[in-house]
């Protein structure tokens, strides 16, 4: 029997050390398990890379690291996370995401089957993306020294002629648009790591939002300045990064900005302020007050978008200041995170 055609014990089995040595229990790793969950033209090839064609324009790169504890959380596992999050990095250009590569790095005595679970999460969530992922690695650590897998990704995508987002074409009057709730991905990791219930699932928000900024694209076009993916850090990371960049302040309307009440609830219980809090299915886009109504319609009519709200406007600002004018009739500094809030998120 050959070594494509032996089979892994996937639903006893576990990873050991053979399985990174680049012998045939590697081989049976990688043509047993990830390329029947990724399987592709490029894979199918076996070659230590793959060539592809892309279409004219400038081309978009990104690379990320996925060290998310638990492996497995409501609404999604550290292979679709690594999918999503990869693709929300290109999109925020305003990029198609066209490939991905990822690399795994599994400690000894991983079980198969959560090995495939995650690997066939990770594929599906790149076929419902329109992406492939056509190349990668796989490396075997010693017991105790990866807890479970980590996964790096690399993607590439391609960017429509004349489209340049960037913090530095924000101006004053700019209007920042939301394009859903807040908190949802990190309560949700914190809430299956400390073993918490609520009456209402909290499930995390991650999912690919490049379908989302092409309706944005449409409707906006050089109107929107830039978008970020307000993950690590949350909201009022991603807003003081903007202002940096941006030489400008903004003024936020805490009444405007979509919190669920499940999700505000388990904050309160944390002690966690919502926006502090990760989120990997959302994003902030800062665009000319003139297509503002455009843009926030094209992102209500999409599914990822339905609770997208105006959340406040950009000011100059020398000292670059983040406010909140609160649901009380007051006013606050929304500030950076001091220290780690939720550690391993992502």
């Amino acid at each position: 029997m050959s070594v494509h055609q032996r089979r892994l014990d996937l639903k006893n089995g576990c990873v050991d050390l053979s399985h990174g040595a680049g012998g045939r229990a590697m081989a049976q790793l990688i043509s047993g398990l990830f390329h029947e969950a990724f399987g592709n033209e490029w894979l199918a090839r076996g070659n230590d890379q793959s060539a592809f064609d892309v279409a004219a324009g400038r081309m978009v790169m990104t690379t990320d690291g996925y060290v998310v504890s638990p492996l497995f959380f409501p609404g999604g596992n550290i292979g679709t996370l690594a999918v999503h999050g990869t693709v929300n990095d290109i999109a925020m250009a305003g990029a198609v995401p066209l490939y991905l590569s990822a690399s795994f790095i599994i400690e000894e005595g991983f079980r198969f089957a959560d090995l495939k679970r995650i690997a066939d999460a990770m594929g599906e969530a790149a076929r419902e993306a329109g992406i492939a992922i056509i190349t990668g690695d796989t490396k075997v650590v010693e017991r105790g020294k990866a807890d479970g897998v980590f996964i790096s990704t690399a993607g590439v995508g391609v960017l429509p002629k004349g489209l340049d987002l960037s913090a530095d074409k924000a101006r004053p009057g700019d209007r920042v648009l939301l394009s859903g709730s807040l908190g949802d991905h990190g309560v949700a990791i914190m809430s299956k790591r400390q073993n918490l219930t609520f009456d209402t699932e909290i499930v995390s928000d991650s999912a690919s939002l490049h379908g989302l900024v092409a309706q944005m694209v449409a409707a906006g076009g050089h109107g929107i300045r830039l978008m970020r993916d307000p993950t690590r850090g949350g909201l009022a990371a991603t807003m003081n990064e903007i202002a940096q960049q941006s030489n400008l302040g903004f003024r936020l309307q805490e009444e405007a900005i979509p919190v669920k009440p499940a999700v505000a609830a388990a904050c309160e219980l944390l002690g966690l302020d919502p926006l502090h809090v990760a989120n990997e299915g959302k994003l902030v886009a800062v665009v000319a007050p003139e297509v503002a109504g455009a843009v926030l319609a094209a992102m209500r009519a999409h599914p990822l978008g339905r609770d997208a709200a105006d959340i406040g406007e950009a000011v100059s600002d020398d000292h670059r200041f983040v406010q909140m004018a609160t649901s009380f009739g007051g006013g606050r500094i929304v500030d950076w995170l001091s220290g780690e809030q939720l550690p391993r998120i992502c």
